[in-house]
């Protein structure tokens, strides 16, 4: 398996990562898995992680589009040419822009290959603003058809990317493998009383987990707590996640709201705490902007039963509804709104909690994932021997 990250880290794509790994080795697959100089272990048994070399100066990687990616890619794919040269596998599993050199090795090695999309790389740079310009778009567009039409088996993670991916990989393989794992089975809850050690009881606490990148909609998330705060003075937001740098820049932008002594900001936290801070907070707020692919932590958010405000576009409502969520306007006063109401109606939030519960404990069990998963691998390994004996023929 090739995976171009830092792993493991607390964010999107790694714990996707993890846990198609951890679906895989727990029916008995073993994994090398060919990754970024960065990140921290985990003990999986059958996992081996063999990290690539770090070249001169890079010393760590942001999220989306780089030159530091692309520099980094290049130790990653003598890596993964190496290892398939000394060792025998059964199958080469990437995960978004390795695909573009795991189609050569593939054929080279004679093994079967699995795309595993995480996003569509030429969204990628109109999402985060970052080389996207069109003679370029086209390029990552050609490659990524390139892969599609090749591959021996396509996952996809929501609707979006599952119907950008059909119309070019045809008969190939495919799933639409939702990123539904369940991270308390990764990582051994370490429980802390949140509200204790923040010195928040009997706050009306609002928590937002997650990266700070742009398309996460924070800019809004903090001009609407302007505006709840003054319709309900108890009302406390947790900031969990975001770079140093970040932190301070968002830190920064609550003192001049005046609204920092109603914003705490801890910084990245292990994922063992994460249920810990969903126990605690009386609403969870998802206030992205921008984007298209379903946000991860959506199926953490409703496993943990606590109401949830998220904002009304496609990347939430290919997983929510009105049902299990509080759908508002991706607006200040929309968010504002959204989160007023479940503070001052506590029987309606609590419904939409334990409806939310209920559907992820019935649609989106972590069992469900590592079936879904293995029985793709089975259906790809099915595909290429009908494929062999069909050419043999």
């Amino acid at each position: 398996m090739v995976a171009p990250q830092p792993f493991f880290r607390a964010r999107g794509t790694p714990f996707s990562v993890l846990h198609r790994i951890r679906a895989l080795c727990s029916v008995g697959h073993t994994v090398d898995l060919v990754t970024y100089p960065f990140g921290e272990d985990v003990a999986i048994g059958g996992l081996n992680i063999v990290r690539a070399g770090r070249p001169p100066f890079v010393r760590d990687v942001k999220i989306g589009p780089s030159i530091a990616k692309l520099i980094l890619d290049v130790p990653v794919f003598f890596k993964t040419q190496k290892l398939l040269r000394d060792r025998h596998y059964d199958l080469l599993h990437s995960h978004e822009e390795a695909a573009f050199f795991c189609v050569g090795l593939s054929r080279k090695f004679g093994l079967p290959h699995v795309y595993d999309m995480h996003s569509s790389l030429p969204q990628q740079l109109d999402t985060f603003g970052s080389f996207n310009l069109a003679p370029i778009r086209s390029f990552f567009k050609f490659l990524e058809d390139r892969v599609l039409s090749t591959c021996d088996g396509v996952i996809t993670i929501c609707p979006d990317l599952a119907d950008t991916a059909l119309p070019i990989c045809g008969d190939t393989p495919h799933a639409m493998v939702e990123n539904t794992a369940d991270d308390r089975e990764a990582f051994a809850e370490s429980h802390v009383d949140v509200r204790a050690v923040l010195g928040l009881k009997g706050k009306n606490i609002i928590l937002y987990t997650g990266t700070f990148e742009s398309y996460q909609g924070l800019d809004v998330l903090m001009s609407a707590m302007t505006t709840l705060i003054a319709r309900s003075p108890n009302a406390h937001l947790i900031m969990v996640g975001g770079r140093p740098e970040q932190v301070a820049s968002y830190q920064q932008i609550a003192k001049d709201a005046g609204i920092s002594g109603h914003v705490t900001f801890t910084g990245t936290i292990s994922p063992s705490h994460i249920p810990s801070y969903q126990d605690a907070a009386d609403i969870i707020v998802s206030p992205r902007s921008s984007g298209t692919n379903s946000p991860l932590k959506l199926y953490g958010y409703m496993r943990s039963g606590r109401p949830l405000v998220a904002t009304d576009m496609y990347t939430h409502t290919q997983v929510l509804d009105n049902e299990v969520a509080l759908l508002v306007p991706p607006t200040q006063e929309g968010l504002a709104a959204g989160m007023q109401r479940l503070i001052e109606d506590p029987i309606f939030a609590a419904k939409l909690g334990a409806a939310a519960a209920r559907r992820a404990n019935e649609e989106f069990s972590d069992q469900a994932y590592i079936d879904k998963v293995t029985k793709f691998y089975e259906d790809v390994i099915e595909h290429c021997s009908s494929t062999f004996i069909s050419s043999t023929v």
